[in-house]
């Protein structure tokens, strides 16, 4: 087997000019794919950079894209793992920002759940959705928070409408958030196992969403009375309240 040490293709991440993608000689597929994923290439530099106002995701889905069409011609990449790091969420003076971590990734965590046999795992996964500071819950939270802050920007009684409905929703995901922590900790306590000769999950078929299980009386009633401590329900503003309501401030992350 022969090694090569240097790829055809890196990319990086430049403190200027953000992710950016170097070349080892002027074969035109590279320049090719490169410009079809919007890299333009730098004379002065010599490099590709993308444009300065390319949003985090976008410039990470460019790097896959791009390198899944050079492996599949056969042409090796390499990429530096900081492309993965997304930048501070902006904060008002005197707030720290929080720090930027690689978010968990919902598919994958799915996909661990067909290789786990034992309900303690399960719980295991659950928890990193459940995370207080990098969990898909309170990310999906925040950031509907924030596009209510965004709605109330516009200074128009339609923001203000959008954005109360939006806080609803944010209430929706709080409480969602509070149930998925129930049902982790129960699978926590449970000592259940999955039998050597159970079914692949891939081969167990989802109930159609619009039936729902059947549930014990118990977990109807604690169902019923859960509520989040730190985001209690609130009754829908009609459109004539929320638009005469003040602009509310965008709501803290929730903790557990």
């Amino acid at each position: 087997m022969k090694l090569q040490l240097e790829p055809d293709v890196a990319f990086g991440v430049h403190p200027e000019f953000g992710v950016v993608a170097a070349v080892s000689d002027d074969h035109p597929v590279l320049d090719e794919v490169l410009r079809k994923h919007h890299f333009r290439h730098n004379s002065t530099l010599d490099l590709y950079t993308l444009a300065d106002d390319t949003p985090h995701n976008t410039a990470v889905r460019a790097v896959a894209r791009a390198s899944r069409e050079f492996q599949d011609v056969g042409l090796s990449v390499a990429a530096d793992p900081r492309i993965m790091l997304p930048p501070p969420i902006p904060t008002s003076d005197g707030v720290a920002a929080r720090q930027a971590l690689p978010g968990q990734s919902l598919t994958a965590l799915t996909g661990e759940l067909h290789e786990l046999r034992r309900s303690a795992d399960v719980a295991d996964v659950l928890d990193q959705i459940l995370d207080e500071h990098h969990g898909v819950v309170g990310d999906l939270e925040e950031f509907i928070d924030t596009a209510a802050a965004w709605c109330d920007r516009l200074g128009t009684a339609n923001g203000r409408e959008l954005g109360q409905h939006l806080r609803t929703i944010a209430h929706h995901v709080a409480f969602l958030g509070d149930q998925l922590v129930t049902a982790q900790l129960d699978l926590a306590v449970m000592p259940d196992v999955t039998p050597e000769d159970a079914p692949a999950l891939a081969d167990v078929p989802l109930l159609p969403r619009y039936e729902l299980p059947s549930v014990t009386h118990t977990a109807r009633a604690r169902a019923a009375l859960a509520s989040s401590p730190n985001r209690p329900t609130t009754q829908s503003a009609s459109p004539d309240d929320a638009a005469r309501a003040p602009a509310a401030p965008s709501s803290p992350r929730r903790t557990r």
